[in-house]
């Protein structure tokens, strides 16, 4: 009697490109790049300098618009939809410079994050200083700071952080918001070895316990090997290679483009 295997569950693809180019003026950024982000899956986008990871990155994210091509955000056209709207389906982000308010401790950058995130009107009141945490917002935002590892320093001024901190306040932050994508734009620029190894602990926990994909702009490679499973990689606007990190990298047109050898 024959053995009948099981067949293989394909997770769904969130987030994908297709057919996008972009240009300049007359400089061409993208030409024709198509990729889907698979639910828990964690990518990064890599390539040298001008090969087009960022413009495709905020292309995804609704900061430029494709002059051919187009997104698509759980099998639906998303191309026309704002980036706080995107934000809204599921996509979260944090940015290479870091975007906090200064005189705001880790656990106020949170609160506010997750009442924008339940939209039951009361930030207003955060803003003339008279909301009150409720008990369920307490316990969301303690959730999130102990998920990025900030609880020690929850009510500490933001200013008063190390830049790793503060790059925790902001992914905190984003995945306040409940992202099933979560993009990030070089997360470990400036960051020391310390540092990185705490944000490359937290991501993978991100991803293990809530399941979140994610998707990575980032220079460092052998950060973005204790992350990703898989590399897009970038050159001259064009896709040149996709697959799994280890064989990616080995690939010629990978070696010649991106790390200069033959």
């Amino acid at each position: 009697m024959s053995v009948i295997e099981p067949a293989t569950v394909q997770a769904p693809t969130l987030l994908e490109a297709r057919g996008i180019s972009k240009h300049f003026g007359g400089i061409v950024a993208l030409t024709e790049i198509s990729l889907g982000v698979s639910q828990g899956e964690a990518m990064a986008l890599v390539g040298p300098n001008g090969a087009g990871k960022t413009t495709l990155f905020n292309c995804l994210l609704g900061l430029l618009r494709p002059d051919t091509g187009s997104v698509l955000f759980r099998g639906e056209r998303i191309d026309r939809l704002p980036t706080f709207r995107r934000g809204r389906l599921g996509i979260g982000r944090t940015f290479q410079r870091l975007e906090l308010f200064t005189g705001m401790t880790p656990r106020q950058h949170m609160l506010v994050t997750e009442r924008v995130h339940r939209g039951d009107g009361r930030l207003w009141k955060d803003l003339l200083g008279m909301g009150r945490p409720r008990p369920e917002e307490r316990a969301k935002v303690a959730e999130v700071l102990d998920l990025v590892g900030l609880a020690d320093v929850a009510d500490v001024p933001v200013e008063a952080l190390s830049l790793g901190h503060g790059r925790l306040v902001e992914l905190g932050r984003a995945l306040s918001g409940e992202p099933c994508v979560l993009m990030l734009d070089e997360p470990s620029s400036g960051l020391d070895d310390a540092e990185t190894r705490l944000l490359v602990d937290v991501l993978n926990r991100v991803r293990s316990e809530r399941g979140t994909a994610i998707v990575l702009v980032e220079h460092d490679l052998a950060m973005v090997a204790k992350v990703v499973d898989r590399l897009v990689v970038l050159d001259l606007g064009r896709l040149i290679a996709d697959g799994p990190v280890e064989q990616t990298l080995a690939e010629p047109a990978v070696r010649s483009a991106y790390l200069g050898l033959s």
